[in-house]
């Protein structure tokens, strides 16, 4: 699996599993949370297990195995089945101290009891200050506990092939309906020439769609969840891509990070690409003859609101059974607020980090010679700021996520259509929740 797989893997499969309370809502947590009664340093050499998913993460960690002697870290990869890997040990109670897990995933996970509160740790509840605030408001479940720190997060942007774009004497869309003009004419002119492609087996982008809108999936209020999945901005968002599907203006046929989407930007067969912050090295990586064809500019808005959206991104977790908290904090602090270390997760694992330093890291300042030397991720650092802090994950998103998924892929094969597949998944979060007697209605 290329570098390029693995991360779209951590950034965008992290929203098919979930993880327990939501983002940046007061809702309650659940009682079964392990409490940090104390934060005293261990007397002796400690060593942590930290897993996770990052290509050339094991650099990191030997960085700062060779700067803290009496605190060594042992890293585990767990790409090739994350949660699996993940939950397997939360039921052995062989959980590591600590673990990187996705935004979406954390709600899930907390209802399982994997976290632990680490709020008894006065650098852990400093350390808010030290992340951009949505990224908090989207690891720390609203409540006072601190579970888990931020790492990456995924700001949307448009990748444009430029050179595409000039031959069929197009300028760079600034609205949808602009997107959606450019996609007639482009196909028009070439028909085996698409604007982009829809995959109709990733729930987790088309999620990242949906949060552009302003399309609060969950919120919670009066001791339950209000699900509204199939709110009205998700619809507009959902007929708007039935119909570029319909018009057959976007392939349905390839799967993101595939070998055949490769092959179809190879061909150039496709002309633009939605994606997020983290992405930017797989056409890098991946289509090196294209160097230089590529620009990358603001996502397109929903008519003069700017607001952008996030696909993936993941957090270090404090798991439950950890014995060393005051350790796990220091070195998780590390991790995802250090210079050098965020330096070099961007450089090996292509990480954007959620840490307010990482913004200023010289890579992230400077042109990047495979897009013509433009300051692409000055465009990722704006999508950041106008992403609606207050979008919220559900407490069973796994669930909501494979409904979701399995019908968008069926309409998008003609049966049914993208409005059908958001009815799916809001009667799937709800029968799921009440599954789990978790109180919860539709609508407000």
């Amino acid at each position: 699996m290329s570098s390029t797989v693995t991360r779209i893997r951590l950034a965008a499969i992290a929203a098919a599993a979930s993880i327990a309370v939501l983002a940046g809502c007061s809702s309650p947590a659940p009682s079964g949370d392990a409490s940090a009664s104390s934060c005293a340093p261990a007397k002796g050499k400690v060593t942590l297990q930290y897993w996770n998913t990052v290509p050339g993460m094991d650099q990191v960690v030997a960085l700062w195995n060779k700067k803290n002697p009496d605190i060594q870290v042992e890293m585990k990869n767990i790409s090739n089945d994350q949660y699996g890997t993940l939950g397997n040990a939360l039921k052995a109670d062989k959980a590591p101290d600590l673990a990187q897990v996705g935004y979406d995933e954390l709600p899930n996970l907390r209802t399982q009891n994997a976290f632990v509160d680490v709020s008894a740790c006065s650098a852990a509840t400093a350390a808010k200050s030290k992340f951009v605030p949505w990224t908090w408001s989207q690891a720390s479940f609203g409540d006072t506990g601190v579970f888990a720190f931020p790492q990456d997060t995924g700001p949307m942007a448009l990748y444009v092939r430029s050179d595409i774009f000039k031959q069929h004497g197009l300028t760079v869309p600034k609205t949808w309906d602009e997107y959606a003009a450019d996609a007639q004419k482009l196909h028009k002119a070439d028909s085996d020439l698409s604007i982009t492609f829809f995959d109709p087996n990733n729930a987790e982008w088309f999620n990242g769609l949906l949060w552009q809108n302003n399309a609060e999936m969950y919120s919670y209020a009066g001791d339950k969840w209000h699900v509204t999945v199939a709110s009205d901005q998700s619809k507009q968002v959902a007929e708007y891509w039935q119909k570029l599907i319909d018009a057959k203006l976007v392939r349905t046929d390839l799967a993101h990070g595939s070998t055949q989407m490769y092959a179809a930007y190879q061909k150039d067969q496709i002309a633009s690409y939605v994606g997020a912050a983290w992405g930017y090295s797989m056409f890098r990586d991946n289509l090196p003859d294209q160097a230089g064809k590529w620009s990358i500019v603001p996502m397109p808005t929903w008519g003069s609101n700017a607001a952008s959206g996030d696909w993936g991104g993941s957090t270090v977790a404090f798991m439950k059974g950890s014995k060393h908290l005051y350790e796990s904090v220091k070195f998780n602090s590390w991790l995802n607020t250090d210079p050098e270390a965020l330096a070099l997760e961007n450089k090996l694992g292509g990480l954007y980090p959620a840490a307010t330093a990482g913004l200023d890291l010289p890579a992230l300042s400077q042109g990047v010679p495979y897009y013509n030397n433009e300051k692409i991720f000055d465009v990722f650092a704006d999508s950041s700021k106008n992403i609606d802090t207050g979008f919220t994950w559900g407490p069973t998103q796994k669930t909501v996520n494979l409904a979701l998924q399995d019908a968008v892929a069926k309409a998008a094969a003609g049966s049914g259509t993208l409005t059908d597949a958001l009815s799916a998944a809001q009667a799937a979060a709800l029968k799921s929740m009440d599954d789990q007697a978790i109180p919860a209605t539709a609508g407000k």
